[in-house]
């Protein structure tokens, strides 16, 4: 039954999947640590190159240092998603999903297993891209532990999105569909790119009620010390909204949905 300590908690079988979860973005480094290193250099080249000096300054930083930390946390959030979700849809697909089902671990335990992998791929990232700015941009980091925080909490939302998007999906081109057409454009039109002070009110107003908004808002904070919203606020809706989908992952694990035959 393994082994269980301090209480009715299996320690061993969680960390277990946790530690294979990490293996799994480990093993392939180059494409799960690098590759988005190189994405995120990308996007701050093209802009850089695109809009040059002219674009003036942002929330009273330049318009590359205002950009940075939206881009960490978009790569962030997207690589934390992939790592939960993929993990799942390819034991689906491959119909070794109940070789993790099988094992002593309530529904809980699995969600915290699935998602310590994803945290982890996130941080990693984040770690990587956060010290290539500020050795290769000259960037500072106004705010350490916000942005820490909210790095990590950012990976912990979409690792439970992850977990859901993987239980909902049965095949790879329907998780590819919520990645498209959920993830990505979730996290571009959430100030990413620009302050939402600049957007219509309507427009505005539905921003504020995107949950990744505050992520990104959160890391800028953290990075240059400027926000469009306060940052308590912003901690308080990605707590909620973490703990929502954790929540409707462990509901959606321990009815076997769309896992048990």
């Amino acid at each position: 039954m393994g082994v269980r300590r301090f209480g009715r908690v299996n320690w061993l079988g969680m960390m277990t999947l946790a530690q294979r979860e990490t293996r799994r973005f480990l093993v392939v480094w180059t494409q799960t640590l690098a590759a988005p290193l190189v994405t995120a250099g990308l996007f701050l080249a093209v802009f850089a190159l695109a809009i040059g000096p002219s674009r003036g300054m942002v929330m009273g930083v330049s318009f590359l240092a205002f950009l940075a930390p939206g881009i960490l946390m978009m790569t962030v959030i997207q690589n934390a998603f992939a790592n939960t979700s993929s993990s799942i849809v390819i034991a689906k697909v491959q119909g070794n999903i109940v070789d993790t089902l099988m094992p002593p671990l309530s529904p809980m335990e699995l969600v915290a297993g699935y998602m310590a992998g994803g945290v982890a791929r996130g941080l990693c990232v984040g770690v990587v891209i956060t010290l290539s700015m500020v050795l290769l941009l000259g960037l500072q980091v106004a705010h350490p532990l916000w942005l820490l925080g909210f790095v990590l909490l950012g990976a912990a939302m979409l690792s439970a999105l992850g977990i859901a998007a993987g239980i909902l999906a049965n095949k790879f081109d329907q998780i590819a569909a919520i990645t498209n057409f959920i993830v990505v454009p979730l996290s571009f039109l959430s100030g990413t790119f620009y302050s939402i002070q600049t957007l219509p009110p309507m427009l505005e107003a539905i921003t504020r009620a995107n949950p990744v908004f505050y992520l990104i808002d959160g890391a800028r904070f953290g990075m240059i010390g400027a926000s469009d919203a306060p940052p308590l606020l912003g901690l308080g809706i990605v707590l909620a909204s973490t703990a929502a989908l954790a929540a409707l992952c462990w509901l959606w694990l321990a009815r076997g949905y769309r896992l048990k035959p």
